[in-house]
């Protein structure tokens, strides 16, 4: 048996998957019927507690080089239907070798829809589960002392301890890319495109960024409330002035978005999945994709500053600021993620545009 009680006092009963112990994060979801091992080591779901909303998890197994970091990053896991058994020859071994060998803690056989319902309801807040204990007054101690995802800076743990290079050194263009959390799949999508990368630790001081010489920056994804991340927001207004082109994902817009003056806020329960429809309302054509973030850029903000910054793509679920782009300097970012994995390919011309502006 495992217990799932959420910080509100609700308690959720189930069997206990993976690694017996007990964990505790910020509890979200994620509406994707595929990817599951993708999203289990993106580096922006560290310190959260997952709920699956598809039923059967677990039901294609594990396949090692479908990873976008080098381990499990979510803080642990709730689904309906575990599957230990998997169907897929090319796989690697089950989901629950997996979650042993990496030591998360889940919960399974629980009313996934109702969590979801609640979370959608009452906000994005603390939970913890447990394959130790049924003692809710004992759980209710240890999640008290779990703290709040507003305010936290995550991106040190999760970031590359030393710079590293990705992709070809002949290629044409070289961009300087900031780890607050990469996934993999952002550095395939430049590498594909001509691109060298260095890959430098959340914490790098711009001059040294700089003394590498890019043609142009990335701010990339990661975990944690960006208003927390005043180092960051430094060096973004240092890139701003040094006036090569820049370009951010996800964090990376919040990040933007914070260097150029304009406020952040935590949202209600996120945008996590691979099917929000979101409008390029410089085009006018929408496209489906793939998102993952707890925070955004104040809508408010971005349509009081029309001098200052233009917002680029709205969510058409809650129309949210999902794109912006700033006036005075070649930047521009967006919300959600356009290399997916997993997800819809729709948005990775936004690569092509910033290949285009290097």
């Amino acid at each position: 048996m495992a217990i799932l009680l959420l910080e509100d006092g609700t308690v959720f009963k189930g069997t206990a998957a993976g690694k017996k112990g007990t964990t505790t994060g910020e509890i979200c979801f994620n509406t994707g019927m595929t990817g599951y091992q993708e999203i289990f080591t993106d580096p922006s779901y560290y310190g959260q507690v997952l709920v699956a909303t598809n039923v059967h998890i677990g039901n294609y197994g594990i396949k090692n080089e479908e990873v976008e970091s080098e381990n499990i990053k979510i803080a642990g896991f709730v689904c309906h239907n575990y599957n230990v058994d998997f169907s897929r020859k090319n796989a690697h071994r089950s989901i629950q070798d997996y979650f042993e060998a990496e030591a998360l803690v889940a919960i399974s056989d629980v009313d996934t829809r109702a969590i979801v319902q609640h979370i959608r309801e009452k906000g994005a807040m603390n939970c913890i589960i447990s394959s130790e204990t049924d003692d809710i007054e004992e759980l209710k101690k240890r999640l008290a002392e779990t703290p709040s995802m507003a305010g936290l800076e995550l991106s040190s743990v999760v970031t590359t301890k030393e710079p590293y290079f990705y992709g070809d050194e002949d290629a044409k263009f070289k961009i300087a890319v900031m780890d607050f959390g990469v996934k993999k799949n952002i550095l395939r999508n430049f590498d594909q495109r001509n691109c060298y990368l260095k890959v430098f630790p959340a914490r790098t001081p711009f001059a040294e960024v700089k003394a590498w010489n890019p043609d142009g920056y990335f701010l990339s994804n990661g975990p944690g409330d960006p208003a927390s991340m005043g180092y960051a927001i430094e060096t973004v207004k240092q890139m701003l002035a040094d006036g090569k082109p820049l370009f951010g994902i996800c964090l990376g817009q919040q990040l933007l978005a914070q260097g150029a003056g304009l406020p952040t806020y935590k949202l209600h329960h996120g945008h996590r999945g691979i099917n929000h429809p979101v409008k390029n309302l410089v085009t006018g054509k929408s496209e489906i994709t793939s998102q993952n973030h707890g925070f955004g850029v104040l809508e408010t903000a971005v349509y009081d500053s029309p001098s200052l910054v233009e917002a680029t793509h709205i969510n058409l679920n809650d129309q949210t600021v999902e794109g912006i782009k700033l006036k005075n300097y070649p930047a521009f970012s967006v919300q959600y993620h356009p290399e997916a994995a997993p997800g819809p390919h729709d948005a990775r011309y936004l690569f092509d545009e910033f290949v285009q502006m290097l």
